[in-house]
């Protein structure tokens, strides 16, 4: 056996040797033995010698060890490796009725899990010496007593087994009584009184012996006690029991004061000496405990509660005494039978209160062990789980079970397991007992952040300060802890400039980090990226989309009249009638939307009744026909003005000049208009600009002649060539299509100079006005 010493060094080896390897295969049982009384922590084995297993492993697999019982009786140093007893122990208090003591303890190991079962064989020290029931035992007996005759005496009880039990008796020296020793069935040792010589009471009426009682321990141990017989007058009859034996079958959960049996002897005699009284003798403590005599009617009832585990079968001795002191004796025998009074009882020997939720199907979560105290069936147990859950159970041995996964984990939908293990016995009334295992699924990095949405739209209004938030990004993971910490950031993209927006890495808001300009810019696009904190991380991207309002941040811009002109000449006619377009206002603005959206009115005129402005075409007319009256010199201011808010606008101003026929008109613009720079190249782009229109309009107006000509040829009908009417003008802001064109070319002049006129003559059949837009043309050199 493993860590049993001995003197052949030899033998010692070789066994060590054969007990580490059947230790560490798992297939066999480490044995020690320790005497009892040992000192607190005294040694009782090197486990990490035995198992041959490096102390380094002892503390990193949380080797520990665990007793049997309720009680932890050693204790196991992870440093050294050595088994030690926790306090003193005593083999009588510890196995009260065994004759061998045994304590089973396991080993256990983690990472992997490694169960190792052992044995300690408390070895017994003879510290108990032999002890007689009562000091002094009183026999009656007659002296007419043949020779030979015997008397049972009390029997000395020694708890300790083996040779250290009860082993002798002896008698003191006298004349008359001799000590005959035997061995019951059970391998108890009884006394009897011998008697060897005839007694007279008149001759001596009353003995005293020493009776002693020895063990065999070294040194051995005794007890003493007095013996004192009483000479009797003759009493010709002795009680008589009906039988030698009684045997009892009794049930362990009889209730007190149930009869067991009666015990009944008969005596002949007559009067006293007739009269029989009964009593317990050679009967242990224990069983006097549980069962009463009754000293008159001989009845034995139960006066303790019983129970199988504790004991299994009871002997007593009754003795029957006349009152002539004549006794006899009998035995009384008392099984008991197993009763399923004991529910299982479940031992949480190892247990892992987290495991990760990739755990794979098969991890080991707990173990324990289910022990019953009943026999046969009764002591039979099944174990279940209660509820549909993730784990089962795997008997190993010794009715050890193991609590593992039986599927896979997912900690987001269930995080924890509060795991009911049912065992229950197989008696015809089952017994069960509980116990409750909790398990949390630890998070594993397994979810990948979402967010809320796939395309976030934030907008902005131009000209934001710094650093403005607008917005929030939003992403949750279904994970736990630093594995649902999200972080944000945006993408980069190369060959892309450094977006105008920022994410806040935390929380995921929006800033956007410098003013923007609708105008430059109205929409742009940046991907956020959303990570989580696991290992490694996991992450989701989503789209950005940053939409820029306008503001009315632009003033309208005048293309005609150009707004570095002091003011612009327009010439009308003094037959000009109502209506008559003098000139056009253009202009844009740069905004958008109604911050775009223009409006003309006349701010101020030489006349204000007699032009009116067009209110979203920013054509100026005429309001009125013109009258001598008129003064010659008009000067008009229109004002441009958005709708934003608050609006913003600008000013045209017009010089209108009312003109009789084209040469009055002419000196009057030749003399108010600057010189022009001889050496701008403007005149010769207008030459050619003017020679190019007027040679397309010549050509058109041939085609359109040959066409009517080649038409009127086949109808044989002569008509007159007649032009297309022109199109309805645009109000876009284009200028009118018919205007005349007066060229003219000063005496001495290098470059020509070309001026371009308003209309002279209105261009509509005879008798009718002109209409909105439409004059008359004709290009004159």
């Amino acid at each position: 056996a493993c860590g049993r010493r001995s003197g052949d060094s030899k033998r010692q080896v070789i066994l060590f040797i054969l007990c580490v390897c059947l230790c560490q295969s798992g297939a066999e049982t480490l044995r020690y033995s320790l005497p009892e009384e040992m000192e607190r922590d005294s040694f009782v084995a090197n486990i990490a010698k035995d198992l041959g297993v490096p102390l380094s492993q002892l503390a990193a697999r949380k080797a520990r060890v665990v007793s049997e019982g309720n009680e932890q009786l050693f204790r196991l140093n992870q440093n050294t490796g050595v088994l030690t007893a926790k306090e003193s122990l005593d083999r009588e208090e510890i196995c009260p009725q065994s004759d061998t003591c045994t304590l089973v303890f396991k080993i256990f190991f983690e990472n992997p899990l490694q169960l190792i079962r052992g044995e300690v064989e408390i070895r017994d020290v003879n510290d108990n010496s032999p002890v007689f029931p009562e000091k002094e035992m009183v026999l009656k007996i007659l002296e007419t007593a043949s020779p030979g005759s015997r008397f049972p005496l009390e029997s000395a009880q020694d708890k300790d087994v083996g040779i250290n039990g009860l082993q002798n008796y002896s008698l003191g020296p006298n004349p008359h009584f001799s000590l005959a020793i035997g061995t019951g069935k059970d391998g108890v040792k009884y006394v009897e009184l011998v008697l060897q010589r005839q007694l007279d009471r008149e001759e001596q009426g009353e003995l005293n012996l020493l009776l002693t009682a020895i063990d065999g321990g070294s040194p051995p141990r005794s007890g003493t006690a007095r013996v004192r017989i009483v000479v009797l007058d003759a009493n010709d009859n002795i009680p008589v029991f009906e039988r030698e034996t009684y045997e009892v079958r009794l049930a362990e959960n009889s209730p007190l004061e149930q009869l067991v049996v009666r015990v009944a002897a008969m005596d002949p005699d007559e009067g006293s000496n007739g009269e029989v009284r009964y009593a317990f003798t050679q009967t242990s403590e224990r069983s006097r405990q549980l069962f009463q005599l009754n000293p008159d009617t001989g009845e034995i009832r139960v006066a303790g509660n019983l129970d199988f585990e504790e004991a299994k079968n009871h002997k007593m001795v009754v003795k029957a005494t006349d009152g002539g002191e004549l006794s006899a004796h009998c035995k009384v025998q008392v099984e008991v039978l197993d009763v399923n009074d004991n529910a299982p009882e479940i031992a949480l020997t190892s247990h892992t209160a987290s495991i990760p939720e990739d755990a794979p199907p098969r991890t080991v979560v707990a173990l324990f062990s289910v022990r019953d105290r009943d026999s046969g069936d009764n002591g039979r147990t099944d174990c279940s789980i209660d509820g549909d859950l993730p784990f089962s159970l795997t008997p190993t041995f010794d009715n050890y079970y193991e609590l593992r996964t039986n599927a896979a984990l997912d900690r987001e939908r269930t995080a924890e397991y509060n795991i009911t293990i049912t065992a229950m016995d197989w008696g015809k009334t089952r017994l069960s007992s509980r116990e409750s295992i909790f398990v949390q699924i630890s998070d594993v990095n397994d979810n990948p952040p979402e967010f809320t949405q796939e395309v976030y739209t934030m907008s902005v209004t131009e000209n934001n300060s710094p650093m403005l938030r607008i917005g929030s990004m939003k992403a949750t993971d279904a994970d736990a802890g630093k594995n649902a910490r999200v972080n944000y950031a945006l993408v980069r993209q190369e060959g892309k400039e450094q977006p105008e927006v920022s994410v806040n890495a935390e929380n995921g808001d929006v800033y956007i980090l410098r003013p923007l300009d609708y105008e430059k810019v109205r929409t742009f696009e940046v991907t956020v990226r959303a990570a989580d904190g696991g290992s490694p991380p996991l992450s989701a991207q989503a789209v950005l989309r940053i939409v820029v309002r306008d503001e009315n941040d632009n003033a309208p811009v005048l293309l005609h009249p150009a707004p570095e002109s002091s003011a612009a000449g327009e010439l009308v006619p003094r037959w000009a009638p109502s209506g008559y377009l003098v000139a056009k206002v253009v202009a844009v603005d740069a905004d958008a939307g109604q911050n775009a959206w223009l409006s003309y009115e006349l701010a101020k005129a030489t006349e204000p009744g007699l032009f009116r402005v067009g209110l979203h075409s920013g054509e100026v007319r005429t309001a009125r026909a013109v009258t001598e009256r008129d003064a010659a010199r008009q000067r008009l201011m229109v004002l441009v003005r958005d709708r934003g808010q608050p609006p913003r606008s600008a000013t045209a101003t017009l010089a209108v000049a009312l003109v009789d026929g084209f040469s009055e008109a002419h000196l009057r613009v030749s003399e108010e208009a600057p010189a022009a720079d001889p050496d701008g190249p403007l005149t010769l782009y207008l030459i050619a600009s003017l020679t190019c229109v007027s040679a397309l309009f010549l050509a058109t107006a041939v085609a359109a002649v040959v066409a009517r000509v080649r038409r009127a040829g086949r109808r044989e009908t002569e008509t007159l060539p007649t032009f297309p009417t022109p199109a309805t003008e645009s109000t876009a802001g284009s200028l009118p299509r018919s205007y005349v064109y007066d060229v003219c070319f000063a005496a001495g002049t290098v470059n020509s100079e070309f001026r371009f006129l308003r209309p002279l003559f209105p261009c509509f059949p005879a008798g009718l006005p002109p209409g909105p837009g439409e004059q008359r043309s004709s290009v004159s050199s």
